[in-house]
């Protein structure tokens, strides 16, 4: 070209240029483009991406941890994106500013977040007080996890009070949120008879209330039957916080009716374990959790992007599953290239 410029179909793409000074000033005022530029910073998976977002969050972290982190899971129909949706909105009523996040395992097959939670929660994205982050992509749910509890430390330095994590997936995603949060529901749906003889013990282990939502209309009666069903199971059950019980209550996110109700819950627990020393073990424990999780996920990043063994693999899966070696024999071989190189 005669101005040496190029045309705009060819220029590069303009990355993320704001320095850690600017975005750390511009989250601690709470500006929204730049909060969401530094949460895509953090969940970008370019080497030089994380070095900038470690700092960032470095920086961040005295101004974070004081907001209150409620997990939310539910069985399919519950009703979790009508149930968040009006929750948010009654705490955005109260003055408060509230984050939602989506821990979604699912996305990581397509590399998005497959439910768009925006258009889920339509009236609460309009919400001035509120800021709704889908799931991050990810190769596997342990980046997904490691990038939800960032972007949670970076709502938190933001000056949002409530941060929301819902669980979009099922399985191994209920265990992982419970791990970073404080205060975690499980959303039902009435029919417990038939449900409790489907539900895993274990979901039920790790909520610290269980709310059975659309008790409206027609339906209320069989919603308060539901409740004592649950109530009666949970009696034989370890609590899932030491010093607190566990109970089942009702509600209607549609017709927004028992939701002061769930937030009396979230309170009373919050002055419950904080004046008894709960709340600040189970935080310690959790961060002690992550770093060991960062851990995991970081040796396995360095293994499987190992130049000697991002050559080998295929060839020793072709021959274990051939047959013509052992399985052991082959991942001793991996990590004899691996840690040959690592010590050269």
């Amino acid at each position: 070209m005669k101005d040496g410029k190029q045309p705009v179909r060819f220029q590069r793409k303009r990355e993320n240029t704001l320095s850690v000074e600017e975005l750390y000033e511009g989250i601690l005022k709470g500006e929204r483009t730049i909060l969401a530029r530094a949460i895509t910073l953090i969940e970008s998976n370019a080497e030089h991406h994380f070095q900038k977002a470690q700092e960032l969050l470095t920086k961040l972290l005295p101004h974070a941890g004081k907001a209150l982190r409620i997990g939310i899971t539910g069985v399919p129909g519950a009703g979790k994106s009508t149930f968040i949706e009006a929750f948010g909105t009654y705490l955005c009523g109260l003055g408060l500013k509230v984050a939602v996040l989506a821990v979604d395992p699912s996305s990581s097959v397509t590399g998005g977040s497959i439910l768009g939670d925006k258009t889920r929660m339509e009236e609460l994205a309009r919400n001035p007080k509120a800021f709704i982050r889908p799931s991050p992509s990810s190769g596997k749910l342990g980046g997904v996890h490691r990038k939800t509890r960032e972007t949670m430390l970076v709502c938190e330095a933001a000056g949002f009070d409530v941060i929301l994590v819902e669980t979009v997936g099922v399985g191994q995603s209920e265990v992982l949120v419970r791990e970073m949060v404080d205060f975690f529901m499980l959303l039902v749906l009435t029919g417990a008879g038939d449900e409790l003889q489907g539900m895993k013990k274990g979901i039920m282990e790790l909520a610290d209330g269980i709310f059975v939502n659309k008790a409206d209309g027609d339906n209320k009666p069989f919603a308060e039957k539901t409740k004592r069903e649950y109530n009666q199971v949970l009696h034989f059950l370890q609590p899932a916080t030491k010093g607190w019980e566990t109970k089942a209550y009702t509600c209607s996110a549609l017709f927004h009716e028992g939701i002061d109700r769930v937030w009396e819950t979230v309170k009373a627990f919050d002055e419950n374990t904080k004046r008894t020393g709960i709340f600040e073990e189970r935080r310690r424990k959790q961060t002690k959790e992550w770093m060991r999780s960062m851990i995991l996920d970081q040796l396995q990043f360095s293994f499987f992007n190992h130049p000697a063994v991002k050559e080998l693999l295929p060839k020793f899966e072709n021959e274990v599953m051939a047959g013509n070696r052992t399985v052991s024999s082959a991942i001793d071989s991996l990590f004899q290239h691996y840690f040959q190189e690592q010590n050269e």
